[in-house]
């Protein structure tokens, strides 16, 4: 008989994992007052079908020889509550020397190695490239949107957006200058000629591909505050020193201040800018 019982207990098993019903899901229907009503109830649509008009400024970050500081306008307008066009300006209003500017004037020093990328260590704040101003056409989307706490008290609508387009920079750089034209025969220096050519600028327009994120904060229906950061990556002489462009590989000096000493960058701006809404009425949901 124990025999028996044991073989009975699998003949069992299997017996009710023939006769057991598949599973399945049921969907839950929802009634009373909530039945067909949409996920948010009057939501401002602060973006969709208005003109955004944003004064802001700027300022260039990991600088290596000066820091520019750059007062702007943008301008957009959303199709939707997440999809607009944009349009965002700027001028340099002051250039500010970074920490290894004030090192190399204090501490550089000019040899007849050096003579072409250094003439005078006094000067070098001459010599340095600098962003003069930024034009830009962008496309802007708003992804996320909800409420930002402020100390635990205060909360604002707030929205997150990144935007991608191209852009024009005007930059003043070094002007181009031959080591050779500078000195004599005998290879000695001319005259002032080193000291001229540290001091002697040129500008120019490149363009660029410009991208970046931020966010919008909204104080009330038509006011806001905008923080955010924008790439730009381009190539250019920083530093108006002679440091490539031999014929061997081009990675050594050539005794030439030229193009071939531009170097591709990505510069780095943060902006802050109030934002202004027009009409000044947003599209409430219902």
């Amino acid at each position: 008989m124990k025999k028996l019982s044991l073989l009975l207990v699998p003949l069992v098993f299997f017996a009710e994992l023939g006769t057991s019903q598949t599973a399945s899901a049921q969907e839950v229907q929802i009634t009373g007052p909530l039945a067909g009503a949409p996920a948010v109830r009057r939501m401002r649509r602060y973006r969709a079908g208005r003109l955004q008009l944003e004064p802001d400024f700027s300022f260039t970050l990991q600088d290596e020889y000066s820091r520019s500081l750059i007062a702007g306008l943008h301008a957009g307008y959303y199709f939707t509550d997440w999809l607009g066009i944009g349009a965002w300006g700027g001028y340099a209003v002051a250039n500010l020397n970074t920490n290894l500017t004030d090192q190399i004037q204090s501490q550089g020093v000019t040899t007849d190695r050096n003579r072409l990328s250094l003439p005078s260590r006094d000067n070098f704040d001459q010599q340095i490239g600098q962003i003069q101003w930024v034009a830009a056409l962008q496309l802007e989307f708003s992804p996320l949107r909800g409420k930002l706490a402020i100390f635990e008290k205060l909360f604002v609508d707030t929205d997150f957006y990144i935007f991608l387009g191209g852009a024009l920079v005007g930059l003043e750089e070094r002007s181009d200058i031959q080591g050779s034209s500078c000195r004599d025969g005998a290879g000695m220096a001319i005259g002032t000629c080193f000291s001229d050519s540290q001091l002697a600028r040129s500008t120019r327009v490149t363009a660029a591909v410009t991208f970046g994120a931020g966010l919008t904060m909204y104080f009330n229906d038509f006011v806001g505050l905008n923080l955010n950061w924008r790439g730009l990556p381009f190539s250019w002489n920083n530093s108006g020193f002679d440091d490539s462009g031999n014929a061997s590989g081009g990675d050594f000096p050539d005794d030439v201040v030229d193009a071939k000493d531009r170097f591709f960058r990505l510069n780095h701006m943060f902006t802050i800018g109030v934002v202004i809404y027009l009409p000044t009425s947003p599209d409430v949901t219902e």
